[in-house]
């Protein structure tokens, strides 16, 4: 009857073994979370307006590109908040015309209504709406990015807060914490404008304009723009930007032609054709390469430039060119962000976690095997290695995909130990009805496993479904918890199912061919 113990005795052997490598030491091999390890959370505000008001910017000088290659003729274009923007001055003669390139450049973004020949652009709910979503998922996007260039294991980086607009940053083992606040929040804006005027101061500069700034320019600070001189100049450059950040496929550090940190970086097929077709258009002027606002440095074109690779030079540190290339190649942050709050937590306040979880975990497998000994006898035996393997296994699971231990974890370890219990209390159970109805012992144990079986599998299933929409739709402690749940589950129908009966079945195996068995439960 039981030919089949060898194979069932090596598979529990080799299961165990496997568990068991996977996850020792566990000193080294199980990952621990920020409140186990220690580390850095944040908690970022984002400043989603940023977003509505780039689009209304951008698409407001579009516009006015557009109306002056299509000829139509207007007074101003002025943007009086950060969802509307007002064209004014169009002629009567000239409405007609206005209305379809508006039509083309906005209509999809943008309401227009018209009140004595002013045209007020006002962005669509709809619209701002998907900006500020769409900010806080690239923000996150991008801050995920960066922190893997960091190296930290396993960070938690998600929504935060009722209004939809913070983000949660957590970085469990971090130690540099000023250096990822600085590369967290480095908004990274590169814009390549071309040079209008340059001077060295903002009088002088906009003297040729009358003293004011036009219509389709701006004035940006910076550096000079000649090597190890940083006295603070003042450009005029186009409004519109030739290549931004979002054409660059790639930035890495670099040396240039005097042996100095820069950075190199290299262009998407886009960003190729629209460089080529700047440099092409303006040889002979300075482009100015603007980080966040301000001038790093404005190299001369003197020639079209058609290759996918160009480079940023300035005054800068190996540190510095190393931390911009990181955050360049990982992308913009669409939007401003702020810190709200910080939280360093030490590695004391995690070891002292971890003890306390070993400890209510070993106090609770204690009790419940005393509990199993004293209502079963010695099947309380056979429970107590189920539930133990149960937790071996769930070790290796959580260690071999890199899964990170949490202290809602191990409230999770715990409340697979009851699991466990509470199948072996089943099968137990079915066992001894059994038995009642005078069946062999034999008869008995076979009937109470194989009945039990589909019930077993159907509450697991069913805790299983759960733990899957915790993980889904939870964060942070809540998908420790999950993914501790959902392992120690699987973990545990085969312990109770098969490795509780063939243990049961091993003993009964030892007994004499034709002598009286008994099973003490």
């Amino acid at each position: 009857m039981y030919k089949n113990l060898r194979w069932k005795a090596l598979v529990i052997l080799a299961v165990t073994v496997l568990a068991v490598v996977s996850f020792w030491p566990p000193s080294k091999k199980v990952r621990r979370g920020l409140d186990l390890q220690g580390g850095l959370q944040l908690i970022l505000q984002v400043h989603t307006d940023d977003a509505v008001r780039i689009e209304t910017e951008t698409t407001s000088e579009q516009l006015k590109v557009a109306l002056k290659t299509a000829n139509v003729p207007y007074t101003t274009v002025t943007v009086p908040n950060i969802k509307q923007f007002v064209v004014e001055g169009v002629p009567a003669a000239n409405e007609q015309q206005f209305r379809q390139v508006a039509e083309d450049q906005s209509g999809v973004l943008f309401d227009r209504s018209s009140v004595g020949g002013v045209s007020t652009f006002t962005m669509k709910p709809n619209i701002e709406r998907d900006h500020r979503l769409g900010a806080v998922t690239q923000s996150i996007q991008t801050i995920d990015r960066r922190v893997n260039e960091l190296g930290v294991s396993e960070p938690n980086i998600a929504p935060y807060g009722s209004n939809g607009d913070q983000i949660i940053v957590e970085l469990p083992g971090l130690v540099d914490v000023e250096k990822a606040k600085s590369l967290i929040g480095q908004t990274a804006l590169l814009e390549l404008k071309i040079v209008e005027g340059q001077a060295a101061d903002e009088k002088s500069l906009l003297a040729a304009s009358g003293g004011t700034v036009p219509a389709d320019m701006e004035v940006v600070k910076g550096s000079s723009g000649n090597r190890g001189d940083t006295t603070l100049t003042y450009y005029l450059v186009r409004k519109v930007a030739a290549v931004t950040g979002n054409d660059l496929s790639n930035a890495k550090p670099g040396i240039d032609q005097y042996n100095a940190p820069n950075v190199r970086f290299t262009l998407k097929s886009q960003g190729v054709a629209k460089f080529s077709a700047v440099t092409t258009a303006n040889v002979g002027k300075q482009l100015a390469i603007i980080l966040d606002g301000r001038v790093v440095s404005a190299p001369n074109i003197q020639s079209p430039i058609l290759s996918a690779d160009a480079e940023i030079t300035g005054t800068f540190t190996q540190q510095e060119v190393s931390d911009l290339s990181l955050v360049l190649r990982t992308g913009a942050l669409p939007a401003h962000l702020t810190y709200q709050e910080q939280w360093e937590i030490g590695p004391t306040l995690g070891a002292d976690s971890v003890k306390a979880g070993l400890m209510a975990s070993a106090i609770g497998l204690g009790l419940v095997t005393l509990f199993m000994l004293a209502y079963y006898r010695l099947a309380g035996i056979n429970a107590f290695v189920s539930v133990a393997l149960n937790l071996i296994i769930l070790m290796g699971f959580m260690s071999y995909i890199g899964a990170v231990m949490t202290l809602p974890g191990i409230a999770g370890f715990i409340l697979t130990i009851g699991m466990g219990v509470d199948s072996n209390v089943l099968i137990f159970e079915r066992i001894r009805e059994e038995l009642a109805t005078n069946k062999g012992v034999r008869q008995s144990l076979a009937a109470g496993f194989d009945r039990v079986f589909i019930t077993i599998v159907d509450t697991h299933v069913s805790s299983m479904i759960s733990a899957a929409f915790l993980y889904q739709f939870g964060s942070g402690p809540i998908r420790g918890f999950a993914t501790t749940l959902f392992f120690g589950l699987i973990a545990n129908v085969f312990t109770a199912v098969f490795v509780s009966r063939t243990l049961f079945e091993f003993i009964l195996s030892r007994k004499p061919a034709g002598a009286p068995v008994k099973l003490s439960i």
